[in-house]
């Protein structure tokens, strides 16, 4: 079995990183800049920076506040929000992102997944799905950070990103986000099942226990939290040794 990611997320919003419920009712959680290095010296496997009102606010990303944060970074660092355009992911990626997060912009124009596959590789970019649930089984895709059903078939939809050339998944259930009562295993599993990609669960953490379940229950490949790493109820190291204890094989690292 492959090392089990453990990803921090900031969700930025007016230059500060913030955390909500359900991606309402914001927070605010640091500084963006300050909270990506400490999470890179911690130990942590990647990176996520998401601009979470680009895509509403009809903007692109910050890049100056992206070259900033990876200039103290030292591990793999995904940016998203308000990516739509080949441009968009060229402008992310000269600024010192490793991978690119698009949501919105690949479901209005889904052939940016192939064109952006085509010519910077798979590795680069991840679709994010963000996924409300409708009935039992059933979830559709969001867009707009949240505020706009899709009308598409979140299962459906996973399958196509494979497809299209994606080559990672960054799955965000909108009902457990921020709720931190644990990530949707149901949903996670389903997706998993679904496509050959890696699959990184997002939405819901609370705890350590939550990251163990949702890898060993829902086949998550990579876990994403936010709230228990700002607000310092856990560290990157104490969830990797929890997780080792359990038997999921992750990255350690030796700190300072």
């Amino acid at each position: 079995m492959l090392a089990k990611r453990i990803i921090p997320c900031l969700d930025v919003c007016g230059g500060r990183v913030v955390k909500g419920v359900e991606f309402m009712n914001l927070r605010d959680a640091g500084d963006p800049v300050e909270a990506g290095e400490r999470y890179s010296l911690e130990g942590a496997d990647e990176l996520v920076f998401l601009d979470i009102t680009a895509t509403s606010e009809k903007r692109r990303t910050v890049i100056e506040l992206v070259d900033r944060i990876a200039e103290k970074v030292f591990i793999p660092f995904t940016v998203g929000g308000g990516i739509e355009s080949l441009e968009d992911i060229s402008a992310a990626l000269d600024a010192g992102a490793d991978k690119v997060s698009i949501n919105t912009g690949a479901v209005r124009n889904p052939e940016i997944l192939s064109k952006a596959a085509e010519s910077f590789g798979s590795q680069c970019i991840v679709a994010a799905v963000d996924a409300g649930r409708r009935a039992p089984g059933r979830w559709e895709v969001f867009i707009c950070g949240g505020r706009e059903p899709a009308g598409i078939d979140a299962l459906e939809w996973a399958v196509e990103v494979e497809r299209l050339g994606a080559g990672e998944i960054l799955l965000t259930s909108m009902n457990s986000d921020g709720r931190r009562a644990g990530y949707d295993i149901e949903l996670t599993r389903a997706v998993t099942c679904s496509v050959n990609i890696p699959v990184i669960a997002s939405g819901g953490a609370g705890s350590k226990e939550h990251l163990a379940e949702v890898i060993l229950e829902g086949g998550a490949d990579a876990v994403l939290a936010a709230s228990i790493f700002h607000y310092e109820e856990c560290s990157i190291s104490q969830v990797k040794e929890y997780l080792a204890g359990r038997g999921i094989p992750v990255r350690m690292v030796s700190l300072p």
